[in-house]
C-alpha cells in the first residue's frame, strides 16, 4: 500500500473512493461500477500529473525522503543479472549502511557496484544506520574502487544519503579522513565511473561516492552540501523555513542541471520512483549502459583528467 505525502492528500481521497468502489464490487457481482471506477481513475490520474509536473523543492525533498522509495538492495535486485556483495575495510569493521560488490547488469556489463543503503522498516534501517556511512564504510568503498581499477572494471555508484554519520565514534574513527580519501579514490580511479543520486545526496558523505565523470540524478532525488532543515536551523534558526532553504539552495535536479553540477536527469515514473521501483530500475538502468558505452573510448589518462576538469569548472560561470 502506497503512502501519501501531506500534498498528495487530494490524490489519496480519490484513490480511497477508487479502492472502496472495487471492494464494494467484489462483494456484490450484480453492481456495475467499471464507468465509475474508470472516471474517478483517470480523475485520479490527472489529478497526479498536476500536483508532479509543478513540485516545489521542498515537495521534491520529501519524495526524494519516501519511505517505500527504492534503495540499493531493490535497484540491485532490478538492474543486474547477479551480484556477489564484498563486506570490511580490512581495518576495523563491516559497515552495513555502504554495500558494494561485483555486479553483472542486465546489458551484461561486469561493474563493481557501490552505493548506501537506507532500508525499507526499523529493524533494516537501523541495520543499514539508516544509510548513513561511517568511517569503516568509505574506506570499504576505496577498497572496492582500487580493486576495480585493478580488475578493469567500471565503478557505478548509486547515491542516497542524508549525509555521513555524525557520531562522536564516527569522528575518532577520522570520518573526514575517510570521506577524503573516497573522494580521492573516485577522481583518480584509472576506469569510467558513473554516479546516480537515487534520493538524498546529502553533504559530503555523498560526494565521496559521487565524484565520478558522469553525474547523473533521478528525476525526484536531491543534492545538497547540507539538509534544507539543516541550513534553515543556521540562517532562521528554526528548521520551519526548511521549504525556504530548499527553494534558496537549489537542490533538485532540474536546477543542479543548469548549474552544470549534474549531467544528466533519469526519468521516473508518475507519481515517483516508489509507485513502480522496476520501471525506475528499469529508466536507470538503460541512462547507466549509455553513459557507460560513451565512456569506454577514453584510456585511464582520459578519463582522469576528465573527472578533474569537470569538478574544476562547476561554478566557473558565476
Amino acid at each position: 500500500m502506497i503512502s501519501y505525502l501531506e500534498f498528495e492528500k487530494p490524490l489519496a481521497e480519490l484513490e480511497a473512493q477508487i479502492k472502496a468502489l472495487r471492494d464494494t464490487a467484489d462483494k456484490d457481482d450484480v453492481v456495475d461500477i467499471k464507468a465509475e471506477v474508470s472516471k474517478l481513475e483517470a480523475k485520479a490520474a490527472n489529478q497526479r500529473a498536476q500536483i508532479y509536473r509543478s513540485l516545489s523543492p521542498w515537495q521534491k525533498t520529501q519524495v526524494a525522503r519516501h519511505p517505500q522509495r527504492p534503495h540499493f538492495r531493490d535497484y540491485v535486485a532490478h538492474l543486474t543479472d547477479d551480484f556477489m556483495p564484498l563486506g570490511g575495510d580490512r581495518s576495523f569493521a563491516d559497515d552495513q549502511a555502504i554495500l558494494g560488490g561485483f555486479a553483472t547488469l542486465k546489458s551484461g556489463q561486469k561493474v563493481m557496484l557501490i552505493g548506501h543503503e537506507k532500508g525499507h522498516d526499523v529493524q533494516s534501517r537501523l541495520k543499514h544506520n539508516f544509510g548513513m556511512g561511517k568511517p569503516e564504510g568509505y574506506r570499504k568503498a576505496v577498497r572496492l574502487m582500487e580493486m576495480a581499477g585493478r580488475f578493469g572494471l567500471p565503478v557505478v555508484t548509486l547515491v542516497d544519503t542524508s549525509g555521513a554519520f555524525p557520531g562522536i565514534e564516527a569522528e575518532e574513527r577520522g570520518q573526514a579522513e575517510a570521506i577524503a580519501r573516497a573522494t580521492q579514490a573516485c577522481l583518480d580511479l584509472p576506469v569510467p565511473m558513473v554516479a546516480t543520486i537515487v534520493g538524498e545526496g546529502g553533504s559530503g558523505g555523498a560526494v565521496a561516492l559521487a565524484s565520478a565523470e558522469r553525474v547523473l540524478m533521478m528525476e525526484h532525488a536531491v543534492y545538497s552540501v547540507i539538509s534544507p532543515e539543516g541550513c534553515a536551523s543556521i540562517l532562521w534558526r528554526t528548521a520551519e523555513k526548511a521549504p525556504d532553504a530548499a527553494e534558496a539552495m537549489k537542490v533538485t535536479a532540474q536546477d543542479l542541471k543548469k548549474l552544470g553540477v549534474i549531467d544528466r536527469i533519469v526519468p521516473e515514473p508518475l507519481g515517483g520512483a516508489h509507485r513502480d521501483p522496476a520501471a525506475a530500475s528499469e529508466a536507470l538502468g538503460a541512462a547507466i549502459g549509455e553513459e557507460l558505452a560513451g565512456l569506454a573510448q577514453y584510456d585511464a589518462a582520459q578519463l582522469q583528467a576528465r573527472r578533474a576538469e569537470r569538478f574544476l569548472q562547476i561554478g566557473s560561470g558565476f
